[in-house]
């Protein structure tokens, strides 16, 4: 479970930090408190405490969504898929500690270093594949189909890397090797991953030509998603145990899909809620009209009030966006433009002279401006 504690003070960094920043305090912190190194009590809770804060942080896409929700990431449903708790979504459960401290650290930092074993079930990579949308695709929603390689388990071997599994020779079929260098300050000892048999602690007398002995391969997908209706650029959708392949009986990754929306020629959209310009002429501003607007329902017909000034705005309640996380939409707003004409014929001209003798300095605005001449 996530623990409730702010990640960047359990690294004691600030929330602008860096990259660098945050690898540093994270490597200074873990060997404060490896329990190889550190035995009083709490060390090691709060060991996997400050690396559960580093998994998260050292991710871009999971600290973008952590900075966005918070904990909410790790509640409402966000492990299950959809936009349950956010878009995207991600599980403390999903951390590999001893992965990360070998990345970081190797595997003699800490004496003795990792007891990892390779043979334990791993759960496979995570990918984000980014997906464009048209306005109208966003917006109701549509049947997509995506293209990637993906690592699988390979067809020839069943993912075992080969036939006549044998204990390996180099490791005993511990998977982990000891080495000993002798330096000018004693003798030093570390511990890494066996290399002939990667970890695994087994051979084969027979590897697999397929795949080399790894037992996955790289294969082409196509994998159909339903797009929910009113996304938006950024937002993500996980699609859980679609990803590449586990090891050893692990579950596959999950693949996420991060959506680009191409902007619309007319409507602008704000979050939830929908902006149109409506031009009008300075006689229907005045005067008041009957006016076809467009929405993303179809047409509608507006009353414009006599009087209107430029930049209105006529709010249509529930025409705007439908959000994806529940059933409720937006708004949208129709903005009055008037337009000025920059042609007239003489007939026009001498009607707007005759208007031009009447007092039409009316209205606050005019009163204000004139205190100051």
């Amino acid at each position: 479970m996530a623990s409730s504690k702010d990640y960047y003070e359990t690294l004691g960094v600030s929330k602008d930090a860096s990259d660098d920043e945050i690898k540093s305090a994270f490597r200074k912190m873990a060997k404060k408190y490896h329990p190889d190194i550190n035995k009083e009590p709490g060390a090691e809770a709060k060991f996997k405490e400050i690396g559960e804060a580093y998994s998260v942080l050292s991710d871009p896409d999971k600290r973008r969504q952590y900075d966005q929700l918070g904990h909410e990431a790790y509640t409402n449903g966000a492990s299950q898929g959809g936009f349950g708790g956010g878009f995207g979504g991600f599980s403390a459960d999903d951390i590999d500690l001893s992965s990360i401290f070998d990345d970081l650290f190797g595997g003699g930092m800490f004496g003795g270093g990792s007891r990892r074993s390779s043979n334990r079930p791993t759960k496979g990579r995570d990918s984000l594949v980014k997906v464009n949308l048209t306005f109208e695709e966003a917006v109701f929603g549509c049947k997509k189909t995506i293209d990637l390689d993906l690592d699988t388990e390979c067809d020839d071997c069943d993912g075992k890397g080969g036939t006549g599994e044998e204990t390996c020779h180099t490791c005993g079929g511990r998977g982990r090797v000891i080495t000993q260098q002798r330096t000018m300050f004693g003798v030093f000892q570390s511990e890494s991953t066996c290399p002939d048999c990667k970890g695994k602690g087994k051979t084969f007398k027979n590897v697999c030509k397929k795949c080399n002995g790894t037992g996955h391969v790289v294969k082409n997908k196509e994998i159909e998603i339903t797009v929910p209706e009113g996304v938006d650029t950024g937002h993500q959708l996980r699609i859980t145990g679609k990803g590449a392949a586990g090891y050893n009986g692990g579950p596959n990754g999950d693949i996420y899909i991060e959506f680009v929306v191409k902007d619309h020629p007319l409507f602008e959209r704000k979050e939830n809620d929908i902006y149109v310009d409506v031009p009008l002429t300075i006689t229907e501003a005045v005067l008041g009209c009957k006016k076809e607007v467009p929405t993303l329902d179809g047409t509608v017909v507006l009353s414009v009030d006599a009087g209107s000034q430029p930049g209105d705005q006529l709010r249509l309640r529930g025409k705007g966006v439908k959000d994806p996380t529940r059933n409720k939409k937006g708004d949208m707003y129709v903005v009055l433009d008037v337009i000025i004409p920059d042609k007239l014929d003489r007939k026009q001209k001498d009607l707007f002279k005759e208007l031009a003798k009447t007092d039409l300095e009316t209205g606050s605005a005019f009163k204000n401006y004139k205190k100051y001449l």
